[in-house]
């Protein structure tokens, strides 16, 4: 075969292949970037708080917490309904009962009182019984308890939705400053290396001391382990919010917001602050609470007080020894009346209890004392860091220009053979520090502004 037929044969065999690669290689891997964008969850603050609401476990207790009320308050409606009750009994003889005829008359004409057995081996009683109350001070009174504690558990279930909402603006905050700081290690890597092959350059050239390319070379080596730590941050920050999302550690996870400062409206802020200790869902707690326990007070204290109720009885009654029990006589009885109870002396014993439940409630009104002048303090503090972040953005923001500009500068002078090596590198660092404490003070600025939130009771949109 000649050369000619086995160049062209060669260039066949590879457009042929090209051509394969092309039909069946393409599709694959736009299949697999598809397959890796689907198993990449993308979060954002509102769905992140979505998620933590779905499926915290805290959660589902405290809404188990307000099923358990709306059980209690059916509870307590039923003790004003009727109650009826079925009984049944069977009993045995085993020494029949007596009765004594006394002596001298017409069925005992003898000197001495006469006995004789009475009823049968096997005796049975079955019957229905009814119990309407028709006064009692402690009825009422439980009822308005429990309708007094559905509130408290759904207050419960609300402190509980904003301690897990807080705890996911915190998480979700922690990865938005993680991933500036792989950004601005990133940039100040590429600074400094960048500045690393211009010395090495000039070094090569003779315009550059060997003492100059060493510093690079150094700083270099110590600015690549900054970058692993903060993206070694970022994987930490993204675990600890895929726990609170119960999502598997195996999932990948892109997190989306906006790591800006948004000041809150003087007005807003004002307005919040005064109703805060009306809308605080753990004060509102202890409120509810103090409320139950004045009306535990009632209840220990109805114990000096009588019940009145409707009692009714309806009853059948035989007695038989042939266990043919289609054959048994059985006799109706039915009874229908009042009956009042009242404790004449209980040793004090309701005395005692009142007294223990008006202690109870006096310590919960100072719990709640006690917890609106910490609330005061909580978002004074809150305020105090809000305002100290906001001048720190503001100083920041000046100082990055500044850092930038003076970056630059000192690297122009350093071509020109101006400007020294060091001047150099204090002013790279100077930017990366800039840009660092500047990410930082957003941070703190959001999580400040998210305990404010939190104290102050701000309505979410869960």
């Amino acid at each position: 075969m000649s050369t000619t037929r086995l160049s062209e044969l060669a260039r066949f065999c590879f457009v042929l292949a090209v051509g394969v690669l092309g039909i069946f290689g393409s599709p694959l891997s736009a299949h697999s970037n598809a397959k890796g964008s689907e198993q990449s969850i993308v979060l954002t603050l509102e769905k992140s708080i979505a998620l933590a609401l779905e499926h915290n476990r805290d959660l589902a207790i405290a809404d188990q917490d307000r099923s358990k009320a709306d059980a209690q308050i059916t509870e307590a409606r039923s003790g004003a309904l009727p109650q009826l009750n079925f009984m049944g009994q069977y009993g045995r003889n085993i020494q029949k009962p007596v009765l004594f005829l006394p002596p001298g008359t017409p069925f005992n004409e003898s000197g001495s009182p006469m006995k004789f057995e009475i009823g049968s081996d096997n005796l049975y009683n079955i019957g229905l019984q009814l119990y309407q109350p028709i006064y009692s001070r402690k009825v009422g009174t439980a009822l308005e308890i429990a309708e007094i504690y559905h509130d408290y558990s759904e207050k419960s279930f609300e402190s509980t939705m904003r301690d897990v909402v807080l705890s996911v603006k915190k998480a979700f905050y922690g990865v938005l400053l993680a991933q500036r700081l792989v950004e601005v290690n990133k940039e100040g890597l590429e600074v400094v290396r960048a500045n690393f092959e211009n010395v090495k350059s000039l070094y090569n050239h003779g315009a550059a001391a060997e003492f100059d390319l060493l510093r690079a070379e150094v700083q270099l080596a110590n600015t690549e382990p900054a970058l692993i730590q903060a993206e070694n941050n970022l994987e930490l920050g993204k675990n600890a919010l895929k726990n609170l999302l119960a999502i598997d550690l195996k999932e990948e996870i892109i997190v989306q917001g906006e790591f800006t400062f948004d000041d809150v409206p003087p007005e807003l802020l004002e307005q919040a602050n005064r109703e805060a200790l009306a809308r605080n869902p753990a004060i509102q707690q202890l409120s509810l609470q103090e409320s139950i326990l004045e009306k535990n007070i009632q209840i220990e204290s109805a114990n000096h007080y009588p019940t009145l109720g409707l009692v009714g009885t309806y009853q059948w009654q035989t007695q038989d020894n042939t266990f043919r029990f289609s054959r048994y006589n059985w006799a109706q009885t039915f009874t229908l009346g009042l009956q009042v109870s009242y404790s004449l002396f209980d040793g004090f014993r309701t005395n005692a209890r009142t007294e223990q439940a008006r202690v109870d409630k006096q310590r919960v009104q100072y719990a709640r004392l006690k917890a609106e002048e910490g609330l005061k303090i909580q978002i004074l503090q809150a305020e105090m860091r809000m305002t100290e972040a906001k001048k720190r953005i503001a100083a920041q923001e000046k100082s990055i220009g500044q850092a930038e500009k003076a970056l630059k500068i000192a690297q122009t002078r350093y071509k020109s053979g101006v400007g020294t090596h060091l001047e150099l590198l204090d002013t790279q660092v100077a930017m990366t520090r800039t840009q660092t404490t500047y990410a930082q003070a957003i941070y703190d600025y959001l999580i400040a502004r998210a305990e404010w939130e939190r104290a102050v009771g701000l309505p979410e949109k869960f």
